[in-house]
């Protein structure tokens, strides 16, 4: 009996044997996954924290007032930004930070303080990553803000100030430096097309409103980090 059994599954082996020992060969000469395959598959989550410079359009208007304008500062702030890669190419990247503009009156007015407002401009961007340049990775994005204006505070002769929450558009370019498979350095550069309305009361003019076009650039440097 033992020799019948024996006759039925040395052929089995005989056959199986060979499939078994060429699988394990190329189990042994797959290549090992590159490094950005290594990230890709460890997470697609990437923050960056950068110190941001955010450098306003000075343009505005005061209603009933022909020539008169309106001016702000700028400032330098810390921001942190999480981004979400869908693919190796594609993904979004939501931006916070939040920082406050002196408002001054410019032309026929002359230059008269108005007062000062704190603004939080969350901004949500859709990225194309190229990942043809190694080490290097540039990128282009797209995409929307909006601001909203809280804390607003009113120089004497001026009260009720009023900056109205708005959406504006975004656009986006910059580049990661990966120092390491984790680590690198960023520099990121958006323009977001902010248009909105504003009201005060001023005790010369009576209440007053116009437009308030900021229209800011965001330029920021910082560090990298992809999990």
């Amino acid at each position: 009996m033992f020799a019948t059994i024996r006759k039925a599954i040395l052929p089995l082996l005989c056959c199986a044997l060979p499939g078994i020992a060429f699988a394990a060969d190329l189990a042994q000469i797959a290549p090992a996954p590159t490094a950005e395959e290594a990230i890709a598959a460890a997470s697609p989550w990437m923050i960056r924290v950068r110190a941001l410079g955010v450098l306003t359009h000075d343009s505005g208007t005061i209603n009933d007032v022909p020539g008169a304008g309106l001016s702000y500062s700028d400032t330098v702030i810390p921001e942190f930004d999480i981004s979400y890669f869908f693919t190796d190419n594609i993904a979004a990247e939501l931006i916070l930070g939040t920082t406050f503009s002196k408002i001054n009156t410019t032309g026929a007015l002359g230059e008269i303080d108005v007062g000062k407002t704190w603004l939080l401009p969350p901004t949500l961007t859709l990225q194309y990553h190229f990942t043809d340049f190694g080490a290097f990775k540039p990128y282009v994005g797209a995409g929307v803000n909006y601001s909203l204006f809280y804390h607003q505070s009113e120089k004497p002769g001026f009260s009720n100030l009023d900056v109205k929450n708005d959406f504006g558009a975004a656009l986006q370019v910059g580049f990661d430096y990966m120092v390491t498979k984790n680590w690198g350095v960023n520099f990121d550069v958006k323009k977001i097309f902010l248009d909105t309305k504003w009201t005060a009361t001023s005790d010369a003019f009576g209440d007053i409103s116009g437009k308030a076009k900021i229209d800011p650039w965001l330029v920021g440097a910082g560090v990298t980090y992809r999990f």
